[in-house]
């Protein structure tokens, strides 16, 4: 965690900077997100999209889903999540759910297999 200067209009009140007391912090717990590259067998992306409409996300610190088309047959699946520890819990449904339908993906070669994910906690938010 990392200490924020909080401002009056963030909330801040006494104590902000400028008044009386100088400045605070509060705690400040950062989000985290996975990444995961895969591309669709030809022919399955209408398949593959409405999978994911299907799917549920109900994970305990799950705050956000984008699917994000990258190049031909190439997509990016984003997640925010409001802690690495919460993500880190969501992995075995995860799998679970790609599994309803991984055997629409290519397999991306170099050893990979389906998927090419990427993890971790936010270091800067701007």
């Amino acid at each position: 965690m990392i200490g924020v200067p909080l401002t009056p209009a963030r909330g801040a009140g006494a104590g902000a900077p400028g008044l009386a007391g100088g400045p605070t912090t509060r705690r400040h717990v950062m989000t985290a997100f996975n990444v995961v590259r895969f591309r669709v067998k030809p022919g399955r992306e209408n398949d593959l999209l409405e999978a994911h409409r299907k799917s549920s996300r109900d994970y305990a610190g799950f705050k956000r889903f984008s699917l994000v088309k990258t190049g031909d047959r190439a997509y990016c699946v984003i997640g925010e999540w409001d802690s690495f520890e919460s993500l880190k819990a969501a992995r075995p449904k995860m799998i679970t759910m790609l599994d309803t339908f991984r055997d629409m993906l290519e397999d991306l070669g170099g050893g990979l297999g389906v998927t090419d994910p990427v993890s971790g906690e936010v270091v800067l938010e701007k």
